[in-house]
């Protein structure tokens, strides 16, 4: 019977550490899914340059679900890309014969970004492969 004591001690201290993280966990306004973080404008910490924020270029300040649940009639062909592109990610690594890479999908996102033109027919090309897949 000696050893059922610090057993249960154990167990005890156990559970009021599960109870505590659960706890905390609760407190903190934590959302699922992917967020995009933008550091505030200042120096970068590994080269020490300056660099600017998103919100002093324009761009609106909002994650990538705000972004994706957007009302679909206001015409932006970024809004778009981004649903596509999204789409295109996942279908990159959840389906085999995808004509996409998960690379490929971002670098091509990478280069849609430079106009609205080029935007728009990547967008369109994503969604094709993407209809394709379903």
């Amino acid at each position: 019977m000696e050893s059922s004591a610090p057993l249960s001690t154990l167990v005890l201290i156990l559970f009021l550490s599960c109870f505590a993280v659960t706890a905390t966990a609760a407190q903190t306004q934590w959302r699922p899914g992917f967020s995009i973080q933008e550091a505030e404008a200042g120096a970068h910490p590994s080269t020490g340059r300056q660099e600017r924020g998103m919100a002093e270029d324009g761009a609106a300040d909002i994650d990538g679900g705000e972004a994706t649940a957007q009302d679909d009639s206001v015409e932006n062909v970024f809004h778009g890309l981004l649903k596509q592109t999204s789409a295109a990610l996942i279908n990159s690594y959840a389906r085999k014969g995808f004509p996409y890479s998960a690379w490929e999908v971002k670098t091509l996102l990478i280069q849609a970004l430079v106009s609205e033109e080029a935007a728009a027919l990547q967008a369109e090309h994503f969604s094709i492969a993407n209809e394709a897949c379903n």
